[in-house]
C-alpha cells in the first residue's frame, strides 16, 4: 500500500509546534478534556452553519420528495468523499491510527448493529429527519426538534447505562468473527484502492445529481470537518498522562453526554461531545438568522406528537446499537474503512426505506411536514 508515513521525530516536532501555537495564545493551563470542548464548538458551529444552509441530511437524501433527493443526495455523497480523502491522508501519512479503535473491533455484533440500524432507519421517518438534522433545526426554533433530541438523549443513556442495557448486551453478544478484516484496508487491494474506490463512487454520484458548483464547495468543506475532529481529539488535543477519547463528529453519546452534564455539571466533566451538540446548535441559530429563517414551531396535534416520540424512541435504542447514527458512523465511521460503520450506515438505509415506503401510508398520512426542511 501507498505511505507517506512521517517519522516520529517529524511528527513530534508537528506536535510541539502546535504546543507552543497554544502557549503563545495562553492555553498551556487548559485540560485537554477543556481544550476538546472548546475545539468541539468550533467544529459544531462549522458543521451546523453548513449544514443549515445545504440542508444536509441523511433522510432526505434517501427518501425526501423527488425535486430536492437528488441534489441533497449529492451533498452528502460530496461530504462523504472529501471525509474519506481526509481521513485516509492522515492515516496514510502517520498522523492517524485507527487500530485500537471501537468502529474496527474484531468481533463484530452484527445482529445489534443489523437491529439497531433498521430502527433508527424507521425513527427517522417516523420524525421526517434523522438526529443531525433535527439537532440544526432545534437551534432555527423548531422545538418538535428539540423535543426530540431531549428524549433521544434518554433512550440512548438508557440503552447504553440504564434500563436497556440488558438488551443491548444481549444483543451485542451474537458477534461475527473478524479477525484480522475488521477494515477494507485488510482486505485485497488494500487502504489506498478502497478508499480510491469508495471516494470515486461517492463523487460520481454527487456529479450525477447535478449538483451546483457552490454548494458542491460547502458540501467538500462539511466533510473535511471529519478529519479534522479526528486529528484534533486523536493527534493535537492528546496528553499522555491526560488521555481523551480520540473521536470525530456524532450525535448518539455526545446528546446523551449533553443531556446529564447539563444536569449534573459539578460531578460530570465537560468533554468534546457536549462542546459539539451545543455548537451545532448555536452555528444553525445563526445560518437561520441571519437568513431570516429562525422560526418557533411546536407540535400540531397528538398524533403528530406520538409519532414524533416513537421515532425518537427507535433512534435512540437504534444509534446505540448501531454503534452511531447516519453521522457517526456513516459520515465519520466509513471514512475509518470499519466494515462494521458501512454495515451500520446499510442498514439505516434499508429502516429508512421501509419505513418510506411500507408504512408510508400510515405514518405520513399523520405526521404533518410542516418546518422540518
Amino acid at each position: 500500500m501507498f505511505q507517506i508515513s512521517l517519522t516520529k521525530p517529524q511528527r513530534n516536532a508537528t506536535l510541539k509546534g502546535v504546543v507552543d501555537m497554544f502557549e503563545q495564545f495562553g492555553f498551556e493551563t487548559v485540560t485537554p478534556m477543556t481544550a476538546s470542548f472548546i475545539f468541539a464548538l468550533i467544529i459544531g458551529g462549522l458543521f451546523g452553519a453548513l449544514a443549515q444552509h445545504l440542508k444536509f441530511c441523511f433522510r432526505s437524501a434517501l427518501v425526501g420528495n423527488q425535486g430536492s433527493k437528488p441534489l441533497l443526495r449529492g451533498i452528502w455523497f460530496t461530504a462523504l468523499g472529501a471525509a474519506l480523502l481526509g481521513t485516509q491522508l492522515l492515516v496514510a501519512t502517520g498522523y492517524l491510527s485507527f487500530e485500537d479503535h471501537r468502529l474496527l473491533a474484531q468481533d463484530l455484533p452484527i445482529l445489534a448493529i443489523i437491529v439497531g440500524g433498521l430502527f433508527f432507519g424507521i425513527g427517522m421517518v417516523f420524525t421526517r429527519g434523522c438526529i443531525s438534522r433535527l439537532t440544526v433545526l432545534a437551534g432555527t426554533g423548531n422545538l418538535r426538534a428539540l423535543t426530540v433530541i431531549i428524549l433521544f438523549a434518554v433512550i440512548a443513556h438508557a440503552t447504553l447505562k440504564g434500563i436497556l442495557a440488558p438488551v443491548r448486551i444481549w444483543l451485542g453478544s451474537v458477534t461475527v468473527p473478524l479477525d484480522e478484516t475488521a477494515s477494507l484496508a485488510d482486505l485485497p487491494g488494500g487502504a489506498t484502492i478502497w478508499t480510491g474506490a469508495l471516494a470515486l463512487a461517492a463523487f460520481a454520484l454527487a456529479l450525477k445529481s447535478g449538483l451546483k458548483w457552490r454548494s458542491g464547495i460547502l458540501a467538500l468543506i462539511l466533510g473535511l470537518l471529519v478529519p479534522v475532529a479526528w486529528i484534533g481529539t486523536g493527534f493535537i488535543l492528546q496528553d499522555e498522562f491526560d488521555p481523551i477519547v480520540m473521536q470525530s463528529l456524532s450525535f448518539t453519546s455526545p446528546a446523551a453526554d449533553l443531556l446529564f452534564w447539563s444536569i449534573a455539571s459539578s460531578s460530570i466533566p465537560v468533554g468534546f461531545g457536549a462542546g459539539f451538540i451545543l455548537g451545532v446548535m448555536a452555528g444553525a441559530a445563526l445560518a437561520a438568522l441571519s437568513k431570516g429563517e429562525f422560526l418557533w414551531q411546536a407540535f400540531e396535534t397528538a398524533q403528530q406528537t406520538r409519532y414524533y416520540f416513537l421515532g425518537a424512541f427507535l433512534m435512540g435504542v437504534g444509534g446505540v446499537l448501531a454503534g452511531g447514527c447516519t453521522v457517526g458512523a456513516g459520515l465519520a465511521g466509513i471514512p475509518t474503512l470499519s466494515i462494521a460503520a458501512i454495515l451500520a450506515l446499510a442498514a439505516i438505509a434499508a429502516g429508512g426505506l421501509f419505513a418510506q415506503y411500507v408504512l408510508h401510508p400510515k405514518v405520513h398520512s399523520n405526521v404533518s411536514a410542516i418546518g422540518v426542511h
